[in-house]
């Protein structure tokens, strides 16, 4: 489910053919081989041979689809925010044995679902960072790729 005008992972940026240096594969000429029904279930527009008893497939056109918009996508993130959250409050509240912490030199007693929840937002937020900064990395990579272009 994408929101913006970036390709899936793992898919060519529309329009290249190209991804990751990988040439783009020939297109695929029909051989005399190929049979109209074949050719039928590729090209909607094509006729259909006579006979068959069976209907091919039907195109589907783009209103018979519904579209993905950036507030379903907002109303589905905080829907899955709210149930994780659910579950976070349900893990603490049953993990109110209190340890003993020490860090550098400080000592004190917390409730263990409070210890473990401070201890993975850490873990998040050193992971936001490293991830931040390769993000920024690679923007200026990309920029400096392309002024030498331009020159």
């Amino acid at each position: 489910m994408s929101t913006g005008n970036y390709p899936s992972a793992g898919q060519p940026e529309p329009g290249t053919g190209n991804h990751a240096g990988v040439p783009p594969a020939p297109a695929r000429t029909p051989s005399p081989v190929d049979s109209t029904a074949d050719s039928a279930l590729t090209r909607p527009d094509a006729p259909r041979p006579a006979g068959t008893g069976t209907p091919g497939p039907q195109p589907s056109s783009a209103a018979d689809q519904p579209r993905v918009t950036r507030a379903g996508v907002v109303w589905a993130a905080v829907v899955a925010a709210l149930v994780l959250l659910i579950l976070l409050i349900i893990f603490i509240l049953q993990n109110q044995d209190q340890v003993a912490v020490r860090y550098f030199g400080l000592e004190g007693l917390v409730p263990l679902g409070m210890a473990l929840f401070i201890a993975s937002v850490t873990g998040g937020v050193l992971v936001a960072m490293a991830g931040g900064a390769r993000i920024l990395q690679l923007r200026r990579n990309a920029h400096r790729a392309r002024l030498r272009q331009r020159k």
